[in-house]
């Protein structure tokens, strides 16, 4: 089965269904400059101004990909030996403007904006984009696998604008150094694409036209930067991220019940650290690090867990994020050979905390080695952890290796090896517990992106070994999915054996097979109030379908759906749904400690309902209502959030969650709260404040987490981080009050970006 699959899908990546060549029909020459480029927005230079191509005539892609732009947008480029400069018109009234706030790194739909992204390698896969608001609020991020966009990539560029009554102008420097490419013998191109975002008039317009079906930030579809003389090599390119930090907490460690306060556990902390950023060629880069510390990056958002199975939270620390598909990507989303959060942090059994675990030194090289094959190498060590006198998190070594070679027009067939090397010498028998001494994962995958990015698919097999038989085993899976202007399916298989085990990775389940079928449809309306209102409707069915190793069903979920899109970018969704859960062993979802349902099947069906607002206007949210047959009682769930806008200062939001479980005897009915009000605050350009609580009664404990952060130079901070937990619920029989003390901490971090 797994050789037919291949084999379909190559067959597939072999038709190369036909799709506009933008690549041929939308071209922008760019020369050298010949005068010295003054950034400060004006674009008066002669440069900007004689001989010059310009990008203009963006095409809507929201509401409709049918028009052009009625505020149109003209580009230009240039570039000097050091730099290569992009100059912008975005005509736009200024009373018009939206703009959340100050701070760089906006989420995308919030703040009126102009990008321009590259591909240098044209390889359709990974790229840079850049982007700048009307108040020039800067963001940047990589594109990875084809249209994801990762905004937590940092680097150093500049930018300046212009505003006017009717139009604002900006210009751009990118210093090569930041760039990754290659520069050939004969004419060099890059891909090339502008973005522009108006939020007021709920519009999205480019310049190389993408489909409505597809991401704005897709790569199958740009344009072409034609060099007319190739652009200058990037030469050595490195950078030295030195940190200082200094720190104090008070954790209160309790006693078992009637959990008094047996100790106040003060700790001053302080130390040195940081990174180093080589470029060894030009599509090539070497990080390493030396006592990487992450307190400046925001604690998890927490959610609402009510199933078995542990749940998955993004990677957020910049070290691991540049190239991050070569590493994080292998595999479906639930048997990720290599997790990088496994890297630094780790389950407190003692505590029932994530904790953060000492890395002593790191080294990642990632990158291009042809503009056809791509090189990933990886490897961690971090610190022995001691919970308690009986309990440890051994000394450990991660290590990831793999490759990447583009084949056909778009697609992908990659090998990898992930090795974690556990340090047991120096524990006793106790100690050692079920650690082992290693654990390996190797595999191989293909992924399948059409040239018009209709088809996508991947078929991968990977493989454990460990000391243990118990741990060595395989799992494999194949997907294929269509989508077009109207249609879209999908069907995917995934087989998990159960002794099958990745140690550095994400697999919450083995010894199961799953089945994810999906199809859809959307209509565009064109007559009467929909038209005038509506974007399009969709609906269909998707599931995801779980069974044994022995064929039987143990989970099922599948659901029919109905969607309607407005043009002022809010809309409402529908589903009905079936579920099935098979218990293996008695369980508690309220988490009480009383009366454990039994061992066996429960069926049952729900509905569900959810609005979202645009965001054009300064008051916004969402709310989405569940009522669904929950194990042998009813679940009814209420998610969502409502923010405002207080442009350009900030936003004040606050996110909440409600779980209302109903149970028979003698099993436990309760309600789970999670309610996260938080405050963004952008005082300058360069001085930012955010702060946020979580209340969370399922875990009962309070969280404060807030920050103040000032850019004092590019891409260098000061950070000033406090956090608190404490408990969220009165505990009976026991001293434990509301908001009774677990832990504090403060952290002043110093970070510097030193370019050589």
């Amino acid at each position: 089965m797994k050789s037919s699959s291949l084999i379909c899908l190559f067959l597939l990546e072999m038709l190369h269904l036909s799709a506009q060549n933008n690549a041929d029909n939308y071209q922008l020459r760019v020369k050298k400059a010949t005068v010295v480029i003054n950034l400060d927005g004006a674009l008066d230079e002669a440069a900007w101004q004689t001989g010059i191509e310009k990008a203009d005539h963006f095409i809507l892609s929201f509401p409709n990909d049918t028009a052009y732009s009625p505020w149109p947008t003209q580009a230009r480029m240039t570039f000097d030996d050091h730099n290569l400069y992009v100059g912008i018109i975005c005509h736009q009234r200024r009373s018009d403007y939206t703009v959340q706030s100050l701070r760089r790194d906006y989420a995308g739909g919030t703040t009126d904006a102009v990008s321009v992204m590259f591909d240098p390698s044209k390889d359709g896969l990974n790229g840079f984009i850049f982007s700048v608001s009307p108040l020039n609020v800067q963001r940047e991020g990589l594109i990875s696998t084809g249209e994801i966009m990762s905004l937590e990539w940092d680097n150093k560029w500049y930018s300046a604008v212009q505003n006017f009554d009717e139009y604002w102008t900006v210009e751009i420097a990118i210093p090569f150094k930041t760039l990754r490419y290659n520069v050939s013998e004969g004419e060099n191109s890059w891909g090339l694409q502008f973005i522009r975002a108006k939020v007021k008039d709920f519009e999205a317009s480019i310049w190389a036209p993408v489909p409505f079906q597809f991401s704005n930030t897709n790569l199958s579809f740009i344009g072409r930067l034609i060099w007319d003389t190739p652009p200058p090599k990037p030469g050595a390119n490195i950078s030295l991220i030195p940190y200082a930090i200094g720190g104090a907490s008070l954790d209160y460690l309790r006693d078992d019940p009637p959990l008094e306060v047996k100790e106040r556990k003060q700790d001053w902390t302080g130390g040195l650290g940081g990174d180093a950023k080589i470029g060894l060629t030009p599509g090539l880069n070497l990080d390493l690090t030396i006592n990487p510390d992450f307190s400046q990056v925001e604690v998890d958002r927490q959610v609402a867990n009510l199933s078995r199975f542990e749940l998955f939270f993004p990677e957020t620390r910049q070290f691991f994020l540049e190239n991050r598909d070569l590493f994080a990507m292998y595999g479906f989303p639930e048997t990720r050979p290599f997790f990088s959060r496994r890297v630094g942090l780790a389950y407190n059994p003692v505590t029932g905390q994530n904790q953060k675990v000492p890395i002593l030194a790191g080294a990642r090289l990632s990158g291009k080695l042809t503009d056809a094959l791509r090189i990933g190498l990886l490897n961690m060590q971090t610190k022995r952890l001691n919970w308690d006198s009986t309990s440890v998190l051994p000394a450990a070594n991660f290590s990831v290796a793999t490759l990447q070679q583009k084949v056909f027009s778009r697609s992908i067939m990659s090998g990898f090896l992930v090795n974690k090397q556990n340090f047991l010498e120096d524990l006793n028998e106790t100690q050692r517990g079920d650690w082992q001494p290693w654990n390996r994962v190797a595999g191989l995958e293909y992924n399948l992106y059409s040239k018009d990015n209709r088809w996508e698919g991947e078929a991968y097999y990977h493989r454990s070994f460990s000391p243990v038989k118990a741990q060595r085993g395989s799992t494999a899976a194949v997907f294929l999915g269509y989508r077009d202007r109207y249609f879209n399916a999908n069907l995917g298989y995934m087989r998990v054996d159960s002794t099958y085990y990745a140690e550095a990775g994400f697999v919450p389940r083995t010894g199961v097979q799953g089945l994810y079928p999906g199809i859809g449809y959307r209509v565009y309306p064109k007559n009467g109030w929909a038209a005038r209102h509506v974007t399009n409707f969709s609906f269909g069915s998707d599931g995801s379908l779980t069974f044994g190793l022995n064929n039987k069903n143990t989970d099922r979920d599948v659901s029919l759906y109905a969607s309607m899109n407005f043009i002022d970018q809010s809309a409402v969704n529908a589903a009905i749904f079936n579920g099935y859960v098979y218990l293996f062993e008695p369980f508690d979802p309220s988490n009480s400690g009383q009366a454990q349902l039994d061992v066996g099947g429960y069926n049952n069906y729900g509905v569900r309902a959810e609005y979202f607002t645009g965001t054009s206007n300064d008051w916004q949210g969402s709310t989405k209502l569940v009522y669904r047959g929950f194990f042998n009682g009813t679940l009814f769930s209420n998610d969502g959030y409502l923010s405002y806008r207080w442009q350009p200062v900030g936003r004040f939001s606050i996110q909440y969650s409600y779980n209302q479980i109903r149970l028979p005897e003698p099993y436990a009915s309760t309600d789970f709260w999670l309610v996260g009000p938080r405050v963004e605050l952008s005082f300058r350009r360069d001085l930012f404040l955010s702060a946020f609580m979580q209340y969370n009664t399922q875990y009962n404990n309070f969280n404060l987490n807030a920050r103040i952060q000032w850019r004092f130079a590019p891409v260098s901070d000061v950070f000033l981080v406090y956090t608190d937990n404490s408990y969220a619920e009165q505990i009976p029989n026991s001293p434990i009050k509301v908001f009774a003390p677990k832990n504090k901490a403060v952290v002043l971090k110093v970070v510097y970006w030193l370019n050589l």
